[in-house]
């Protein structure tokens, strides 16, 4: 298994920055290989909250299913993410 692992320091209230990250839709506005994002689920975005998005990999669209699978606001959240070659657990 590989693990990654980084940081980042954002001079924002916790609870802003990670409602903005829970939320796929956001996604495409700061990840330049995000072409577009979907909420599936209906609702707020919490546990089980699905999404739909369409990245670029290796030059070409793929799309991606990302379900959260842990949400304790505001401290973790991660995510299932699902392409057709792998799959991901991120967080």
């Amino acid at each position: 298994m590989i693990r990654i692992e980084g940081e980042i320091v954002i001079n924002r209230p916790v609870d802003e920055v990670f409602d903005f990250v829970a939320d796929a839709r956001n996604e495409p506005r700061y990840n330049p290989r995000m072409l577009r994002a979907e909420k599936l689920s209906p609702g707020p975005i919490g546990l089980g909250t699905r999404f739909r998005d369409e990245i670029k990999s290796m030059g070409r669209p793929a799309e991606i299913t990302i379900e959260i699978i842990g949400y304790e606001r505001p401290w973790r959240l991660t995510d299932s993410i699902h392409l057709s070659t792998m799959d991901i657990r991120a967080g």
